[in-house]
C-alpha cells in the first residue's frame, strides 16, 4: 500500500488544514508527488516540509479556488514540476453563515457557492485536459453528507448537492477518456471548520457524538483513506459514486 500511488502526481486544494492536509499527506505517503493549493501559504508550506521530512515530494502553490488563473497555475505547476497530472482532490470548502434563510445575505450565498461549487468546477476545467493528456486518472471531489441529505444551512447544502451533480455528470462524460470522477461525502469530521462551530456552541460535542452510530466524530485521516483508495487502481471500476464516509449517519 505504501507504493500504491508510486510515480503519480496529485493536486489537492484546501491542503493547508483538515481533510486537505490529511489527504495531501496520505497521497504523498503512498508515493505520489503532491501539489498543495491553498490560500494559507504559511500553513501550506508547513505541510510541504512535513511531507518532505517523511521522504515525500511536495510543492505549494497559493490558490484561491474562485480564481480561474490560480486554478490554471496549480495544474501547470503539476505539469511543469512533475511532468503531468494523474490525481486531483478538489477539497477546498467553507461552511458559511447558518442564519435562517430569510436573514441570509447574498454575499454569504455567493461566497459559499463560489468556493464550494464554482471552485470545484474551475479546478476541473483545468485538471481534465491535463489528465487526458496522460493515461487518464482520477478526480475526487469533496462533497458532504449535506450533498446527500438536508444537513446544514441552505447555501451549504445546495453547494454540496451541486458537487455531487457535477461529479456524476463529469464521470459519465469523461469515462471513455480514462478519467474516473467520484466524490467523498464526509459526515462530521474533527477539522478546524467543525472546531470553530463547536467553540461557538458549548455542549455541541456531546449532542453531535450522540447522533453518530459509531459514537464519535471522524478524524481527517479517515477521509483521506477513502480519497487514497478512490485515487488508486484498487477502485478502478468505481466511477460517478458519491461515497458517504459518515460512520453510518445516513444509513
Amino acid at each position: 500500500m505504501a507504493d500504491r500511488l508510486d510515480g503519480k502526481t496529485a493536486v489537492v486544494t484546501g491542503a493547508s488544514s483538515g481533510i486537505g492536509r490529511a489527504s495531501a499527506t496520505r497521497l504523498a505517503a503512498e508515493g505520489a508527488n503532491v501539489v498543495l493549493g491553498d490560500i494559507d501559504a504559511e500553513r501550506g508550506r508547513e505541510v510541504v516540509s512535513e511531507i518532505e521530512a517523511d521522504g515525500g515530494d511536495a510543492t505549494f502553490v497559493a490558490v484561491d479556488v474562485t480564481d480561474a488563473d490560480d486554478a490554471r497555475s496549480m495544474v501547470e505547476t503539476a505539469r511543469e514540476t512533475y511532468g503531468g497530472l494523474d490525481i486531483a482532490h478538489n477539497n477546498a470548502g467553507i461552511e458559511g453563515d447558518n442564519d435562517p434563510l430569510p436573514e441570509q445575505s447574498r454575499e454569504n450565498w455567493d461566497r459559499v457557492l463560489g468556493i464550494n461549487l464554482t471552485g470545484v468546477w474551475l479546478a476541473m476545467k483545468h485538471e481534465l485536459p491535463a489528465l487526458m493528456e496522460g493515461d487518464g486518472g482520477a478526480i475526487i471531489n469533496t462533497s458532504s453528507i449535506a450533498g446527500l441529505a438536508a444537513d446544514g444551512s441552505e447555501p451549504y447544502v445546495a453547494s454540496k448537492h451541486g458537487v455531487v451533480g457535477l461529479t456524476k455528470s463529469a464521470a459519465v462524460r469523461y469515462a471513455e477518456e480514462g478519467v474516473r470522477v467520484n466524490a467523498v461525502c464526509p459526515g462530521v469530521v474533527r477539522t478546524p471548520m467543525v472546531e470553530r462551530s463547536l467553540e461557538a456552541n458549548p455542549g455541541a460535542v456531546e449532542a453531535i457524538t450522540a447522533e453518530q452510530p459509531l459514537g464519535r466524530m471522524a478524524e481527517p485521516e479517515e477521509i483521506a483513506s477513502a480519497v487514497a483508495w478512490l485515487a488508486s487502481e484498487d477502485a478502478s471500476f468505481i466511477n460517478g459514486h458519491a461515497l458517504p464516509v459518515d460512520g453510518g449517519k445516513l444509513a
